[in-house]
C-alpha cells in the first residue's frame, strides 16, 4: 500500500476561532482520508509557539479515520524560510498550501524557485473585489495550483494572469467554496435540541422576542457594525411601538475595538429606544448552531467582503439572510441570470460566467434586471454607491457601500412574511448550501480539494533549475 501524500499548510492555527482557521480545520478533517497533513499555524502573538503538537488521536476520533496523521508547529506570524526548509527535508513533504492575503507571503513567494524544484505550492485564495489587483499577478504566477474561495476571485485569478501573459491550464485554477460544518443545521421545533435552542435564548434575556436579528461578525471597519445598528433603528421606526418591543438586534461581536468602534456608545445616542443585545460569549460549533437557530434573520452589510462565513453558517442551520451583494457573498445568494447562456447548462451563475461578468455589485444595471433572480432564502441590497480606496500595500479596491435604509426594508420585509413560509425559505437555504450547486458544505469543499490537488499532483513537473552562464 503506498503512503499517503503529506501536505504542508501555511495558515492560521486551525485550533483557533478565525475565519482562515476555522476553514483551516474543515479543510483538513474532510481530506484526512486522502492526506497527511503538518501545518505551520500561525496567530498575532501565539502562546504556544516553540512547541509541537501531534493531534492525530483527535483527530481520529472525530473523523474516525484511523490513519490519520495531523502535526501542528505554532508560530506567532506565519513562519519563516528556515522552517518551510527543514518541514519539506524532515517531514517529506509532497506539496505547500497556503491560505489568506497574499501580502503575508511575500517570503515564500520570494523562494518560490527553490521550493518548486522539489514540491508544488498551491494557494487558497481570494480577493474581496474589483478593479483586478495587477500587482497580484506575480503571486499568482508563483503558483501551481490556485483555488479561488469565490465566484468573483476566480474570474480575477483568470483575467490577472492572462493580462500578466501567464499561460495557466485548467487544472491549475479551480473554484473551490468555503464549506461550512455538517454541525450547522436547522433545528425544528420538534427536536430534541430546540430546549436548548429556547434555553439560549432565555439567557440572553430574549425569550419574549418574536423577531431576532442577529449580526456576528467582527466589530471593524469594513464590516459596518454602526450601519447594522443603524439600519435596525430604521426598521423599528417603520413598526408600531408594540411591533418594535417584540424585535432585538443580537450583536455578537466585539462591544469596543480599536479596528472598530465603541458600540455600546453608538447603541446609548444611535438606538436608545430598542433592544440591542450583545451575546458577551465564545461559542464553540454547536453553541453557534443554536445562535442562528434563535434567530430568524442574519444580516451583512460589509463593505468588503472575501466569503462571509456567518451568513453561510447562518443558511446552512435555515436561517435566511439579508446580504450586501459584494465579494463571495454573490455566492450566497443563489443567483440565476435566465438570459445568458450557461456555459455548463447550469441554472445558476458559474465562475466561469465572472470571467465575464466581474461582479454583480453593480446597483443601476443589476437590482432592477427582470433576467436576474435569486434565492427564496436571501433579501439582497445592492451597494449603493462604490468608493475606490487603497493604501501603499493594496493601491486601489472598492469600497461597496450599500445603504441603510435599503437594509432596514429588506428586514421588514422578512418581518411582514408570514413565519411559516421564512422558516420554509431558509429550510431551501440550507438545502442549497449543502447541494452541489453551491459545494459550501464541508464534506463538498473536502471533495473538491482533493479533485483539485490530485489533478494537480498528476500534472505538476518540477521547475528546472537556473543554469548561470557566463557571457
Amino acid at each position: 500500500m503506498s503512503r499517503k501524500k503529506k501536505i504542508l499548510l501555511l495558515s492560521d492555527d486551525f485550533r483557533l476561532h478565525s475565519g482562515i482557521a476555522t476553514v483551516s480545520k474543515e479543510i483538513i478533517l474532510n481530506t484526512v482520508h486522502k492526506y497527511d497533513w503538518v501545518q505551520i499555524g500561525g496567530a498575532v502573538k501565539h502562546p504556544d509557539e516553540g512547541k509541537f503538537f501531534d493531534i492525530s488521536d483527535d483527530v481520529k476520533k472525530e473523523t474516525g479515520v484511523q490513519d490519520a496523521s495531523v502535526k501542528l508547529i505554532p508560530v506567532s506570524g506565519y513562519g519563516n524560510p528556515d522552517m518551510v526548509r527543514n518541514m519539506i527535508a524532515g517531514e517529506n513533504i509532497d506539496a505547500i498550501l497556503h491560505f489568506t492575503d497574499p501580502r503575508f507571503w511575500g517570503w515564500l513567494y520570494a523562494m518560490e524557485d527553490e521550493i518548486r524544484r522539489h514540491v508544488p505550492i498551491f494557494y487558497y485564495n481570494i480577493w474581496d473585489d474589483l478593479p483586478d489587483p495587477q500587482w497580484n499577478a506575480p503571486f499568482y504566477a508563483s503558483c501551481d495550483l490556485l483555488m479561488a474561495i469565490s465566484k468573483q476571485t476566480y474570474g480575477i485569478n483568470k483575467r490577472v494572469l492572462k493580462k500578466f501573459g501567464e499561460h495557466y491550464e485548467d487544472w491549475q485554477i479551480k473554484y473551490v467554496p468555503h464549506g461550512v460544518s455538517e454541525k450547522f443545521y436547522p433545528i425544528s421545533k420538534d427536536d430534541t435540541k430546540y430546549s436548548d435552542v429556547l434555553k439560549l435564548k432565555s439567557e440572553l434575556g430574549i425569550s419574549d422576542k418574536k423577531f431576532v436579528v442577529l449580526y456576528n461578525n467582527r466589530n471593524i471597519r469594513r464590516k459596518n457594525p454602526g450601519d447594522v445598528i443603524l439600519a435596525y433603528k430604521q426598521f423599528c421606526d417603520d413598526l408600531t411601538k408594540d411591533q418594535a418591543k417584540e424585535c432585538c438586534l443580537l450583536l455578537h461581536t466585539q462591544m469596543v475595538d480599536t479596528n472598530g468602534t465603541d458600540l455600546p456608545e453608538v447603541i446609548k445616542n444611535i438606538c436608545p429606544d430598542y433592544e440591542v443585545v450583545f451575546t458577551n460569549m465564545k461559542y464553540d460549533t454547536d453553541g453557534l448552531n443554536l445562535l442562528y437557530n434563535l434567530a430568524d434573520v442574519t444580516v451583512n452589510m460589509a463593505s468588503n467582503e472575501g466569503f462571509g462565513l456567518a451568513t453561510c453558517e447562518s443558511i446552512k442551520a435555515g436561517t435566511p439572510i439579508v446580504v450586501n451583494v459584494t465579494g463571495g457573498l454573490q455566492d450566497q445568494c443563489g443567483f440565476k441570470w435566465n438570459q445568458h447562456p450557461r456555459l455548463d447548462n447550469s441554472e445558476f451563475i458559474t465562475a466561469d460566467d465572472y470571467i465575464e461578468l466581474g461582479s454583480l455589485h453593480n446597483f443601476r444595471k443589476w437590482e432592477t434586471n427582470p433576467s436576474l433572480s435569486w434565492g427564496d432564502w436571501v433579501k439582497p441590497v445592492w451597494p449603493s454607491n462604490r468608493s475606490l480606496q487603497g493604501s501603499p500595500a493594496t493601491p486601489y479596491i472598492f469600497d461597496d457601500r450599500c445603504n441603510y435604509e435599503d437594509v432596514a426594508n429588506r428586514l421588514y420585509e422578512w418581518y411582514v412574511m408570514d413565519v411559516d413560509e421564512r422558516t420554509k425559505c431558509g429550510l431551501k437555504g440550507s438545502s442549497f448550501a449543502n447541494s452541489i450547486d453551491s459545494n459550501m458544505s464541508s464534506k463538498n469543499m473536502g471533495r473538491l480539494f482533493v479533485e483539485s490537488m490530485e489533478s494537480a499532483f498528476k500534472n505538476w513537473k518540477p521547475k528546472n533549475e537556473i543554469v548561470l552562464c557566463k557571457v
